[in-house]
């Protein structure tokens, strides 16, 4: 494969400055290279019989061990899920699962666990998730349920206030907030893109209960994550209740096709929209939908509304910590995507319950899926010395 065309062409239609932070990050390391090429990552997944013949299920498609985070539910409460569902699909379940193990190697790798114990890690999710699968129930996770990193995160949000929140993210003047434009989590917008989102938020409050809620203060083009770096997105800081420590920060996202569409076999729901694909399954994986969680469209495109999610709410994994609580993290994290396939089960196509028990009673299902993301997470670092290779190069520079 050519690896710089593959993911040259991908990318193309993204807006180019913000195309620019993700190629820059994306020379970092091989971790941050696998969250900016889900695509690539899918192109290169073999098909073996260990993938396709798992049951069929609503997988967030990019699961990989930062697409899990707390947010702020619709009833207002604080829980720690999977947060990620701009590629999801009805896909074997397995997909999911060999895509998140190889994101452990991947990461363990970079940060220079030894290979005993990265795949110690691994076998922890994967305890997780066949536990958590036989007990044939979906639980959730907030904060009083919570153990080790994840209830550290949580109770960290607990005391975290929204005047605060919006001191990080917003600027004071004569009594007024303004997004902080700081070139690492927000860009100017030009005037049409102002105008467009201001025109689309204001005919959006009309239709909701409270339309005061939703009028602008301000908007900024927003940056955030990797993989979706380019694509239209912005950052809303609307009244909320009440100028200016009861502000709220919207984001709106395009919701683009499932990098994973080419190489499905099982026949998709019909959707209204990009976006309504991406909420749908969101709503039906997660135990209690994001704030403000809903699919809309601006002109011709779809887009993704919901709440401000910030990237640092999320369990953050290194060398620096005691093994335990990262295997107790990664455990937690199997547990979190049993219960989403259990939750979503039997619906348009996903198998069973039963089905899913089933499949965990297998025998070597472990082991075979450990080989195929050994042999993914190898190929994943290969494609990143290469890529390396053409950016230092000047490949991926916004000249070429």
């Amino acid at each position: 494969m050519d690896i710089v065309r593959a993911i040259k062409n991908y990318n193309a239609p993204r807006e180019p400055e913000r195309l620019g932070y993700k190629y820059r990050n994306m020379r970092t390391n091989p971790f941050v290279f696998m969250r900016g090429t889900c695509h690539l990552y899918y192109d290169r997944l073999p098909r073996e019989p260990v993938l396709d013949k798992a049951p069929p299920s609503w997988i967030c498609g990019d699961l990989h061990i930062e697409n899990f985070g707390s947010y702020k539910g619709d009833n207002r409460l604080i829980y720690f899920d999977l947060n990620d569902f701009d590629e999801a699909v009805l896909a074997p379940c397995s997909w999911d699962m060999v895509r998140c193990l190889s994101s452990i190697l991947v990461a363990a790798k970079t940060m220079s666990i030894v290979r005993t114990e990265a795949l110690a890690l691994c076998h922890a999710f994967l305890d997780g998730y066949t536990v958590a699968i036989l007990k044939g129930k979906a639980r959730w996770l907030e904060r009083d349920t919570a153990e080790g990193m994840v209830k550290q995160l949580l109770d960290g949000l607990r005391t975290r206030t929204r005047s605060q929140f919006l001191d990080t993210r917003t600027v004071k003047k004569n009594k007024q907030r303004l997004i902080r434009l700081d070139e690492k989590k927000a860009l100017p917008v030009n005037d049409q893109q102002r105008s467009d989102i201001t025109t689309f938020m204001h005919e959006f409050a009309s239709r909701q209960a409270n339309p005061q809620f939703y009028h602008i203060h301000d908007v900024a083009r927003r940056i955030a994550g990797t993989g979706s770096l380019g694509v239209e997105r912005y950052v809303i800081l609307v009244e909320g209740k009440g100028t200016p420590d009861g502000n709220y920060l919207l984001d709106l996202k395009q919701a683009l096709p499932s990098s994973l569409a080419p190489h499905l076999t099982i026949r998709q729901t019909h959707w209204t929209s990009e976006a309504h694909r991406v909420v749908s399954i969101q709503q039906r994986v997660q135990a209690v939908s994001m704030a403000f969680l809903q699919p809309v469209i601006m002109g011709s495109k779809s887009y993704i509304l919901r709440g401000l999610q910030p990237s640092e709410d999320r369990v953050t994994i290194n060398h620096t910590l005691a093994p335990k609580l990262i295997e107790g993290a990664l455990m937690t994290m199997g547990e979190l995507v049993a219960w989403g396939q259990l939750r979503s089960s039997g619906r348009e196509g996903s198998a069973s319950a039963d089905d899913f028990i089933a499949y965990a009673q297998r025998k070597k299902w472990k082991r075979k899926l450990l080989d195929v993301a050994e042999a993914c997470s190898a190929q994943t670092e290969q494609d990143w010395h290469l890529y390396t290779e053409a950016y230092d190069d000047g490949v991926f520079s916004p000249a070429s």
